[in-house]
Formats: structure tokens, sequence, C-alpha cells
């Protein structure tokens, strides 16, 4: 079975709130991406995408990606 990239949601939303980000709209839109999008990660209904990751390592930064994703 191929590996698949997997979200830390809570270390995500935790990271996120810490970053000063009150809303999954505007954390969504430092992202640069669709609130529905992160909402659809963030719950598990879609694996995180280069957009998503790239989006998540550069709003929630310093976070690095072992600390916000893990490979399955």
């Amino acid at each position: 079975m191929p590996h698949t990239i997997k979200l830390r949601s809570l270390a995500f939303v935790k990271a996120a709130r810490l970053a000063g980000f009150g809303s999954d709209y505007a954390l969504a839109k430092a992202m640069d991406l669709n609130r529905s999008t992160v909402m659809r990660v963030k719950t598990g209904e879609i694996q995180p995408g280069p957009a998503f990751i790239g989006g998540a390592l550069t709003a929630l930064a310093p976070m690095q990606f072992d600390d916000l994703f893990m490979v399955d």
C-alpha cells in the first residue's frame, strides 16, 4: 500500500491558535486556500495536498513538516 501524508490535527489546531489565527477563514486566507479545504483536511475527509502542506508550513512558521504532518 502506498504511503500517505496525514495531518496531525491537534498539533495543527494548536499551532494555528498560537499563531493568532482566530478562525478557519483567517488561517485559510493566510494559507491561500479555501476555508472548506482547510476544514476538510482538518476533519480527515481529504488528505493534505502540496498546496495545503506548503500553505501550512508558510502560515505556521516556524513549525516544521514533522510537527504538523505524519507519513503513514
